[in-house]
C-alpha cells in the first residue's frame, strides 16, 4: 500500500526576559543549580504567582509575527501531572482559552513554496531540568529553569516530510530571531521541538495513529529522527501491524529513536483554570501598536532586497539568514551605492573574516561605516581588491581610518601611466615566448602576463590600466 505522511509540531521558544513567567527570580543558563529560585518557582504553600508583562509583551510579538489571531481575553490552566522537576505538582500553561490561534508560516523547500498552518500560541512556564550524570546512581534536580516564560507554538498536520519539516523549523527560527522575541538556542534549550508523526493510506482524510518525537537538540536531529520513525511504521504497517500511540525519545549519540511511554491524551493532564491568576487581557490597541512595532520579516525583507537591490534570490537569502547581517549590508550598500558590491564583500570577504574571528553581523569589529570608507577607496581606484581585502583585516584589530592604513602600509595603487608603461614593457621584453603565443591566437597568455605585471608592480598597479595597456602593447 502506498502511504503519506502526516507530521505536526509543536515547538517551545523561551522568551527573552530577566525574569521569570510569575516571580521575580532571574532567567540564566549554566549558572550553579538551584540558585535562581523563590517560593513561587518552588512551588511553596501560600506563594502566589505575579505575571511577568514582559513575557506577554514578547509572546504577543510571536504571535503576531506568524499571523495570529489574538485574543483580547485568554485564561491561565493548571496542567497536572507529577514529575520530580515539577515542584508544584502543575504548570502554569493555557488550554482552552489561548493567547492566539489561526496563524500561518511560508517557507521556501526544493520543491518551491509551503505553508504551514499555526493551530494555536500560548503562554506557558518551563519544568526544571533532571541531571542524570552528576552523582552515581542517582538523579539531580536542578529548578533554575522551573517558571521560566515559554510559547508554545503548535502546528497542524500540514507538513509531509521530514525535510520539509526542517525548512519549516528554519524558516519559524528566522522569524522568532527577526523580532527578538527569543535567541532560539537549542544547545541550551531556549528552543525545543517535539514532532508527531503518522502514517495513512494515500488519499485518505482520517489521520493514522501518532507517535511523538522528544529530545531533539537539533534540526538536523529532527529530520533524521523523523526519517527512522516513519521507515519504522511503514515496516509496520505493511507487515499488517498496527502503530500503538506513544511518547518516544531521539537519542543523538546512537541515532536512534526508542520508547519512552505511552502517550498521554490532553484529559489526562486536568486542565482547569488557575485560581491564582486572573484572566489575561490585552487591549485591541495594545495588539494593534505592537503590529505596527514588528520589523521587516525575513521573506518580505529578501523580496525587497531581490525587487530594489537587484540581487539574486540567493544572494537575497544569504543576507537575510539574520536581521543584524540584513541591517549590515544595507547600511553598506546605502553608503557606498552599489548594492551588488556591498553583497558581493559582506557575503565574502567580510563573512570569511568573521568566521575567522568567530563574530557576527552584529558584534563585527568593522562597523558599516568603516567597510563603506574602505570601499569608497576601492570604487575610486585608491586601492586594488587585493589591497582592500589586507586593510579589512587590519581595520578588525586597530581603530584606524581605511585610509590611515593604505597610505602607512604602502597599499595606495599606482595609476600613473609611465610607470605603468614601464612595467608592462619590462614584462614583455622578459617573456617573447609567451607575447609570440598571444599574438599568434593563443588569448589565455593575457592572463599569465597580466600576472607578472602586478608581480613586478608589488600588487600596486591599477589591473583594469594594466590590462588595456598591456592588450595596446601586444596589438601594436
Amino acid at each position: 500500500m502506498s502511504w503519506e505522511v502526516v507530521i505536526g509540531i509543536e515547538v517551545h521558544a523561551q522568551l527573552r526576559t530577566e525574569r521569570k513567567l510569575f516571580c521575580g527570580s532571574r532567567v540564566s543558563f549554566g549558572d550553579a543549580p538551584n540558585s535562581h529560585v523563590c517560593p513561587v518557582c518552588l512551588g511553596l504553600p501560600g506563594a502566589l504567582p505575579t505575571l511577568n508583562p514582559e513575557a506577554v509583551r514578547l509572546a504577543l510579538r510571536t504571535a503576531l509575527a506568524v499571523d495570529c489571531t489574538v485574543h483580547e481575553r485568554s485564561i491561565w490552566a493548571r496542567k497536572n501531572y507529577f514529575y520530580p522537576d515539577l515542584p508544584k505538582g502543575y504548570q502554569i500553561s493555557q488550554f482552552e482559552e489561548p493567547l492566539a490561534t489561526h496563524g500561518r508560516v511560508v517557507f521556501d523547500t526544493d520543491g518551491g513554496e509551503r505553508s504551514v498552518r499555526i493551530r494555536r500560541i500560548h503562554m506557558e512556564e518551563d519544568a526544571g531540568k533532571l541531571v542524570h550524570d552528576r552523582f552515581p546512581g542517582v538523579s539531580a534536580v536542578d529548578l533554575n529553569r522551573a517558571g521560566t516564560p515559554l510559547v508554545e507554538i503548535v502546528t497542524e498536520p500540514d507538513l509531509h516530510s521530514p525535510a520539509d519539516t526542517r525548512a519549516f523549523l528554519v524558516a519559524l527560527k528566522q522569524i522568532l530571531e527577526y523580532v527578538d522575541v527569543s535567541d532560539c538556542n537549542m544547545e541550551e534549550g531556549s528552543l525545543r521541538a517535539d514532532a508527531n508523526v503518522s502514517l495513512r493510506p494515500a488519499g485518505s482524510e482520517a489521520l493514522g495513529t501518532k507517535t511523538e518525537i522528544k529530545n531533539v537538540n537539533s534540526f538536523s536531529g529532527i529530520e533524521r529522527a523523523l526519517e527512522l520513525e516513519i521507515e519504522r511504521q511503514r515496516s509496520v504497517l505493511d507487515a499488517g501491524g498496527h502503530i500503538g500511540q506513544q511518547t518516544l525519545l531521539w537519542d543523538d549519540h546512537r541515532g536512534q529513536v526508542r520508547p519512552m511511554r505511552s502517550k498521554e491524551e490532553s484529559h489526562d493532564y486536568r486542565y482547569f483554570p488557575d485560581p491564582d491568576l486572573p484572566p489575561l487581557r490585552i487591549a485591541a490597541e495594545t495588539i494593534e501598536r505592537a503590529r505596527e512595532e514588528l520589523p521587516e520579516l525575513p521573506r518580505a525583507r529578501r523580496a525587497r532586497f531581490t525587487a530594489a537591490s537587484g540581487l539574486s534570490a540567493y544572494d537575497a537569502g544569504v543576507l537575510t539568514q539574520t536581521a543584524a547581517t540584513a541591517d549590515y549590508f544595507e547600511a553598506v550598500a546605502k553608503g557606498v551605492g552599489d548594492a551588488k558590491l556591498a553583497a558581493n564583500w559582506v557575503m565574502g570577504p567580510v563573512q570569511a573574516l568573521m568566521n575567522e574571528r568567530k563574530e557576527d553581523a552584529a558584534g563585527f569589529a568593522v562597523g558599516a561605516p568603516r567597510l563603506v570608507e574602505l570601499l569608497t577607496l576601492l570604487v575610486e581606484g585608491v586601492v586594488s581588491d587585493g589591497a582592500a581585502k589586507k586593510v579589512l583585516a587590519l581595520l578588525a584589530v586597530e581603530d584606524a581610518p581605511a585610509s590611515e592604513i593604505v597610505e602607512r602600509e604602502g597599499l595606495v595603487q599606482v595609476r600613473d601611466a609611465a610607470q605603468l608603461d614601464a612595467w608592462v614593457a619590462e614584462v614583455i621584453e622578459a617573456h617573447p615566448d609567451e607575447v609570440g603565443r598571444y599574438r599568434a591566437g593563443e588569448a589565455r597568455i593575457l592572463g599569465f602576463l597580466m600576472g607578472r605585471v602586478m608581480g613586478a608592480s608589488k600588487g600596486k598597479a591599477d589591473p583594469r590600466q594594466v590590462s588595456e595597456l598591456l592588450r595596446s602593447a601586444l596589438e601594436s
